[in-house]
């Protein structure tokens, strides 16, 4: 997957959501914290977690994951239950505008990636996204295996 401009370099990825760039139109995204005890935090630090069938929703003014799966730390005293729901740090502002958007119909809030950054802070990045419909899947597909196809093509005379 080609590097985006953004991308720092010294960010590790724990989880990251393959499918919801084919599921999903993704509209905008957006960098959250996340609100986590030391045993998830120790298990994350061993690439421990999963994103692919997690949400977010905004309830009662606050921005939750739901779903989110963080295997329990083994050496952990006070362990932690795995798919808890996860308080997901946000602006008031972007918290507002989550909100209006899911509120119009089809837009919904995907977890794309699950990373720590440069001060090792864990960091989830939430897109504002829309379903795509089956001919939807289909097209992406297709400009996709075409952009293969005419790489390969000049490479091959080029």
């Amino acid at each position: 997957m080609a590097k985006k401009k953004d991308d720092n370099p010294n960010c590790k990825v724990i989880a990251e959501n393959r499918r919801a760039r084919f599921d999903y139109q993704i509209e905008e995204d957006v960098e959250c914290g996340i609100v986590l005890t030391g045993s998830e935090v120790k298990s994350l630090r061993l690439n421990q977690a999963n994103i692919a069938e997690s949400y977010a929703e905004v309830k009662d003014g606050e921005l939750w994951l739901i779903n989110s799966y963080i295997a329990p730390y083994e050496q952990a005293m006070f362990g932690h239950e795995d798919r808890r729901p996860r308080k997901l740090l946000a602006s008031r502002r972007e918290l507002a505008r989550f909100w209006n958007e899911t509120a119009r119909k089809g837009m919904t809030l995907v977890p794309l990636v699950l990373y720590f950054n440069h001060r090792g802070m864990a960091k989830i990045k939430v897109a504002l996204a829309k379903g795509k419909k089956t001919h939807d899947k289909r097209e992406t597909e297709a400009k996709r295996d075409w952009n293969r196809q005419k790489q390969r093509l000049l490479k091959e005379h080029g």
